[in-house]
């Protein structure tokens, strides 16, 4: 329903599709006890080991939601301001066949008194130390770049790459500090510098049109000599952490997660977690991209739309000629 229906994914039109009552519906949706740990059971067999973590959050526009549970206002980088909503926090792995799924999530709750970066820990100790999962690195955007974020991805024994603000500290030689904007000479092999407060990391700069942008890459000690930073493995860490953007996108366009009408807080939690599997079964689909994706959801509508478009087109052929014609031969 929630990656078929295109206006309203509602109860009251799943009912009607389906020919059951909408509170059958609702019922479910109360009823229900989904929890993160539900949607790593689902994508475990498809993954394997020893890829990516990346951790991002993403709001769902609520703008009209006077009552809604978990509704509040978060900053989002597509309005570029604070806008009502909820904030969705996921862990999204990519694996070493380069398969990408949703693996762990959260929603903001003021009630847990915990902030993002609280949330991407738990997250990341539970796929790791409780769920069994073996990831090799971690990406993120520069919220969840603070050196006691760093650590503990250290300490599990995981590389990284993550942005880092224009004001970061780091160190070409020992005893003076500088801010990464104020680098001169940073080649695309990177700059290894120490990382104030962490160690040795390599400093990466990019341009996209005029922004600037800066990530550390960190590399836990080495087994052999094969595992080398250079611009190879910064574009494919900078790659993978993409997905997770393309992933947000996708959920938002083709899985309804924002499109709900209810309130109660375990109904909001149990839509979205079905909107997540609905793009996990997307996924699952063997549909190698997100652009494939667009159009496997656009063709659910192809022959719908035809018959429609020449019942319509044969009832008016006498304002039309030239289509009567066309349709006849």
């Amino acid at each position: 329903m929630l990656i078929s229906e295109p206006k309203t994914p509602t109860c009251t039109r799943l009912g009607e599709t389906i020919n059951i009552s909408h509170d059958s519906v609702n019922r479910f949706l109360e009823r229900e006890t989904h929890q993160p740990k539900d949607l790593f059971n689902e994508v475990r067999p498809t993954i394997t080991d020893g890829g990516i973590i990346s951790v991002d959050d993403t709001v769902l526009d609520k703008p009209h939601s006077k009552y809604t549970a978990l509704v509040g206002y978060y900053y989002s980088g597509k309005h570029h301001k604070a806008v009502k909503g909820i904030n969705l926090i996921t862990l999204y792995y990519t694996d070493t066949n380069n398969n990408s799924v949703p693996i762990n999530y959260r929603l903001y709750d003021p009630k847990d008194n915990k902030t993002k970066n609280d949330y991407f820990l738990e997250m990341l100790d539970e796929v790791i130390n409780e769920w069994g999962l073996k990831p090799s690195y971690v990406t993120a955007d520069s919220w969840y770049s603070p050196t006691k974020n760093l650590k503990h991805i250290r300490k599990h024994g995981l590389g990284f790459m993550v942005a880092v603000k224009s004001n970061r500290n780091v160190s070409i030689e020992k005893g003076t500090w500088t801010q990464v904007q104020a680098i001169e000479n940073i080649d695309k092999e990177g700059l290894q510098v120490w990382l104030k407060n962490f160690g040795l990391v390599t400093l990466f700069r990019t341009r996209l049109k005029d922004q600037v942008r800066h990530y550390v890459m960190f590399e836990p000690p080495p087994t052999d000599d094969s595992k080398l930073i250079d611009s190879i493995s910064f574009q494919k860490m900078h790659d993978s952490h993409w997905q997770i953007e393309t992933y947000h996108r996708a959920l938002k366009q083709l899985c309804s997660v924002e499109k709900f009408q209810v309130r109660r807080e375990g109904l909001v939690r149990n839509h979205i977690f079905a909107s997540i599997l609905g793009f996990v079964y997307l996924k699952k689909q063997g549909i190698e991209s997100v652009i494939s994706m667009y159009a496997w959801v656009r063709n659910l509508f192809t022959d719908v739309v035809a018959d429609v478009s020449f019942k319509v087109a044969n009832d008016l052929k006498h304002l039309n000629p030239r289509l009567a014609d066309h349709l006849q031969a």
